[in-house]
């Protein structure tokens, strides 16, 4: 894929709903309850605003959203943000767009004066490729905390420290 045919933006439009969860359900890792969470988060976003604490990148061909990532502060600390999710179209799984969709979003974070960025996911088998590209895209593996989601399926947190000058966004 030619990512200078990508056009990427910020805000989130209503129809981002329907197809941020064809992108989720695409991959085939998350349960209903997940996909219902991915669309809660640009819903939030689009009744709240910038308020809602809630940040997007948007990878689009023309008219359609095949990738991206939510991030946003985290409550209470100084420089720490999540990504919350990102994804890309199954279809599109290797062709370095999610790359590009994470080196937009940490770019953001730095603007905004970011120090770390976590990211927190399953320790389940199925889960190792969402590993390997959060490793390749510079993240280290924290912290593990054992049986969280369900007997033998750990979060794992992953931490980057992206170094912006810190004052805060939100």
């Amino acid at each position: 894929m030619d990512l200078k045919q990508i056009i990427y933006r910020e805000d989130p439009k209503p129809s981002d709903m329907k197809q941020v969860r064809e992108i989720v359900i695409s991959s085939g890792f998350f349960s209903e309850d997940e996909i219902d969470v991915a669309v809660e988060l640009v819903e939030e976003r689009l009744r709240k605003g910038i308020s809602s604490g809630y940040h997007f990148v948007f990878a689009e061909k023309g008219k359609e959203v095949i990738g991206y990532a939510c991030f946003g502060p985290i409550p209470c600390t100084v420089g720490s943000y999540d990504i919350y999710w990102i994804a890309v179209k199954n279809s599109l799984r290797g062709s370095k767009l999610g790359r590009e969709i994470m080196r937009r979003a940490e770019q953001k974070i730095r603007e905004w004066g970011g120090r770390r960025i976590y990211i927190e996911t399953s320790s389940r088998e199925k889960y190792g490729p969402t590993h390997a590209f959060y490793d390749r895209c510079g993240y280290r593996n924290d912290a593990v905390l054992k049986d969280f989601y369900a007997p033998g399926d750990h979060k794992m947190i992953f931490m980057k420290e992206v170094f912006g000058n810190v004052r805060g966004k939100g």
